[in-house]
């Protein structure tokens, strides 16, 4: 069983690829942070005020989906690495993660540039590798939300370069995040709403 478990709603709304059998991962070893990624997906709407917002800092679309996960219990998270040579410690911080629980990383890539996915995956390799995560979860956009953006005149604003899903899956499925179990979720256009 892989994305099959995820219910059908969250199939239809979303753009969905996973590596590494990390539905089966998640729904089986964590069905309690299964439980609330299917929650806050199922009531997540995009909204074309939260798209027409000005840039600069984070967007209130990744702030809204953050705030439900925080709400959760799942909170940014920074880990303190270090590799030990010899009695000698080498410091290797990791990035932070936006949103973690129990052993899952969450990262939500909404306009950042898309070189951030080589830095969630390279991530979520080494905190993998160090047993300090058992999957990963990316949230981004699907490269569908490009005829709104259009329709909206606001195409200029994300633009190629930034963190779209056809920017994403070829560094996964080159490798990027090593041995870890994946899931990533597109939003698209079925999720999204005019409230203004």
């Amino acid at each position: 069983m892989g994305i099959e478990l995820l219910p059908e709603a969250i199939r239809e709304a979303y753009e969905i690829h996973e590596w590494k059998h990390s539905c089966a991962v998640l729904a089986g070893d964590f069905p309690q942070e299964w439980a609330d990624i299917v929650e806050v997906l199922s009531g997540f709407r995009l909204r074309k005020s939260h798209m027409l917002a000005a840039g600069g800092g984070k967007s209130p679309i990744s702030t809204s989906i953050d705030s439900e996960f925080y709400a959760k219990g799942w909170r940014e998270k920074s880990f303190e690495t270090k590799i030990v040579v010899d009695d000698a410690a080498l410091e290797s911080p990791t990035h932070k993660v936006d949103c973690f629980k129990n052993g899952v990383a969450l990262e939500i890539e909404w306009s950042n540039k898309d070189p951030f996915f080589d830095r969630d995956l390279n991530n979520f390799r080494l905190l993998f590798d160090l047993r300090a995560i058992s999957a990963g979860v990316i949230i981004t956009k699907s490269d569908h939300l490009r005829e709104i953006m259009e329709h909206l005149s606001i195409w200029k604003k994300y633009g190629t370069s930034t963190t779209w899903m056809q920017k994403l899956l070829p560094r996964i499925e080159g490798g990027g995040g090593g041995g870890c179990p994946i899931l990533v979720f597109g939003i698209t256009k079925e999720l999204y709403i005019e409230d203004c």
